[in-house]
This record gives structure tokens, sequence and C-alpha cells, in this order.
């Protein structure tokens, strides 16, 4: 896939501001990606038990890791279970198709 001219985009994290080379066509994602990380690390701050920031970045990467890991695994699932389904149909029209030809 060709991607399109680099063109910086201004993020802020932690109130912190940050300006990254992004594909103009992938701007709106990695802005999502954004607000999702900076809600998660809203989530372990109003939790409490984190204090230091960097602890708050390295745990609200880790569980969006995890998320990630575990979509990733229940995709690989889904994908193994239709090509299980897929071979036992064909299968099933093999047999078919041999038992009308005899």
């Amino acid at each position: 896939m060709s991607h399109g001219k680099a063109v910086p985009i201004n993020l802020q994290i932690l109130e912190k501001d940050y300006v990254v080379a992004c594909p103009e066509e992938e701007r709106d994602t990695l802005m999502a990606a954004e607000q999702y990380f900076n809600d998660k690390i809203k989530e372990i701050r109003e939790d409490g038990k984190v204090v230091s920031t960097e602890r708050m970045v390295v745990i609200s990467a880790l569980n969006i890791i995890h998320e990630y890991l575990h979509y990733k695994q229940q995709k690989e699932h889904e994908a193994l279970m239709r090509h299980n389904e897929r071979v036992r149909l064909q299968d099933k029209i093999d047999f078919v198709l041999s038992e009308f030809k005899k």
C-alpha cells in the first residue's frame, strides 16, 4: 500500500505537545489513537493507585497492548474457525460430487 506525503501532526499527551510525521490519509487514525491513549492515562490517573507520570504512561501502554493482543487472538481464532468451516463444507461438496459421478 502506498502512503501519501508525510505531514506534521500536532499531538498532545499529558498536556505536552508532540509533533510527529504522519501520512495525511492516516491523520484521523493517529488523532483517534492520541485520544484513546489520553483516555487510558486518565483512567489510570483517576484510579488513584499510580502517582508517577511515567508509571501511568507505561501501565496505559501495557493495557492498550494487552487489549490489542486479546483482540488479535480473537480475530485469529475466528479466522481459523471460518477456515475449518470452509474445509468442512468443501469436503462435503467433494463427497456429494464424487457420489454423483458414480
